[in-house]
């Protein structure tokens, strides 16, 4: 059962630097500057742990809303698992209310999938989180899709999306935002039976 006292912690997965911005190893950044905007906040370097976040509320204005931290880990993606933990600590956030957005190769291209605790399917951030949390944190999956042909997965996950994908990248950024706060504010069924098509 969730606190409502407590803050919801949003950990946007990506590696930091301008070189990685626009991979699709970096969706999870993307939703997260996105929510940033939505709330009108921006991104500052954390004194808690080693990442940028910001504060706000996510829900309808008023006793309805939600306390949320956003947060996007500055240790590139395979060591994810310190600033989370780090973060989830200062802000005393239950394990169950972290959202962790991040890419899915397992999943056609501009498709989501929400759900809670699992493996970590070779994802060095959700392999990273898990070994310091556990795996029973929430997750927004961003479909990616496979690599074509033979080539290499690391490749494919630190390539730029391909013209064809940016034609819908935005809008694809734009529903996992909505995915998540729709698990914020209506509880994992209720996201998952509108966003999980």
């Amino acid at each position: 059962m969730s606190d409502s006292t407590a803050p919801w912690l949003v950990a946007g997965l990506g590696n930091p630097g301008p070189e990685y911005a626009a991979n699709r190893h970096n969706i999870g950044f993307m939703v997260a500057d996105l929510l940033a905007e939505r709330i009108g906040g921006h991104f500052k370097r954390s004194g808690k742990a080693q990442a940028h976040v910001v504060e706000g509320r996510i829900g309808p204005p008023g006793p309805g809303s939600r306390r949320v931290v956003l947060a996007k880990p500055m240790t590139y993606m395979n060591l994810s698992g310190g600033p989370v933990t780090a973060l989830k600590d200062f802000y005393k956030v239950p394990t169950e209310q972290i959202i962790a957005v991040h890419d899915e190769l397992d999943i056609p291209y501009a498709t989501l999938r929400l759900k809670l605790g699992g493996g970590d399917n070779g994802h060095n951030g959700l392999k990273s989180i898990t070994k310091s949390l556990g795996a029973d944190y929430l997750r927004v999956r961003a479909g990616i899709g496979r690599p074509p042909g033979r080539m290499d997965v690391a490749a494919f996950v630190l390539k730029d999306f391909s013209a064809a994908e940016r034609k819908e990248l935005d809008w694809f950024v734009d529903q996992a935002a909505d995915a998540v706060e729709a698990l914020v504010a209506d509880g994992l069924e209720r996201a998952q039976s509108t966003y999980n098509s």
